[in-house]
């Protein structure tokens, strides 16, 4: 893996994220040798509520109705939590890791000696991030083919949108990270994450919440990614799901631009 990311920070990586970004992320990938069962062990969280909440819960549930069709509990959790792997794995990196790089360890300030520059270590940063997502979404995209919850072809897009959820959540983590003065400060991260893991239409329908809950759950970040999985994992599929889409682009954009302009100002002045 890391030869190939000598070879392809020229090539594939290259075109969209600077050359030098690269280098980061194969830095990233040197140290994780010693550590990987810290990205191992992140992946179990939502499989542990989908086998608690899907199937033990599930079990007390009947079958709901999902785009006209009955499924069972289980299958409506799932795509739920392969959406939450994704911003889960995609969170760690660019909040925890990120701060403990920018703070403590002083990478940066390091990396910035070389010809690198802000933008090279946020790209670099957000791509390994957004890498991570990505693993935690094709494990559970496994499990829940094994698990017989994978109702219609267009899973087959869940991973690509995977990239898409995964680069929204690392851009904002990144640039909420730069804002962050300690640790203590992560309790706010926490107090967001959370009920946005919980209400997010990821154990119950919207149909569930009062009409004004309702309203602000669509506005959350994470159920743009649970509608979407959910309809790609079930076959539920339609033109308005691209706005879901839209929102996590924008919401990329936004991102990366304060992350960058943040991270230029926290390490060059």
């Amino acid at each position: 893996m890391s030869f190939a990311l000598r070879i392809l920070p020229y090539g594939a990586f290259g075109r969209f994220t600077g050359r030098r970004s690269v280098a980061l992320v194969e830095r990233s990938l040197m140290v994780y040798r010693h550590t990987w069962i810290i990205i191992v062990s992140g992946f179990f969280e939502p499989l542990f509520y989908l086998l608690s909440i899907g199937v033990g819960v599930g079990r007390l549930v009947p079958h709901l109705s999902y785009a006209g069709h009955p499924i069972a509990y289980t299958a409506f959790v799932a795509p739920a939590m392969l959406a939450s792997s994704a911003m889960n794995g995609a969170i760690y990196d660019s909040t925890f890791n990120i701060f403990h790089k920018l703070k403590y360890a002083r990478v940066y300030e390091g990396v910035l000696a070389t010809p690198m520059t802000a933008l090279d270590v946020a790209a670099g940063e957000i791509l390994w991030a957004l890498g991570r997502g990505f693993i935690y979404a094709v494990a559970f995209l496994i499990v829940c083919a094994a698990m017989g919850v994978v109702h219609a072809w267009t899973a087959a897009l869940a991973l690509p949108f995977a990239v898409l959820e995964g680069l929204a959540f690392a851009a904002c983590g990144m640039a909420a990270t730069t804002f962050m003065r300690s640790w203590q400060d992560f309790e706010w991260v926490n107090l967001v994450l959370l009920p946005m893991f919980l209400f997010s239409a990821t154990f119950y329908p919207l149909t569930a919440y009062p009409t004004a809950v309702a309203h602000v759950v669509r506005w959350t970040p994470l159920y743009q990614a649970v509608d979407v999985q959910r309809a790609l994992l079930l076959g539920g599929w339609h033109a308005g799901l691209l706005a879901n889409c839209a929102y996590l682009a924008v919401m990329s954009l936004a991102g990366g631009i304060v992350a960058v302009r943040r991270l230029a100002r926290v390490l060059l002045h």
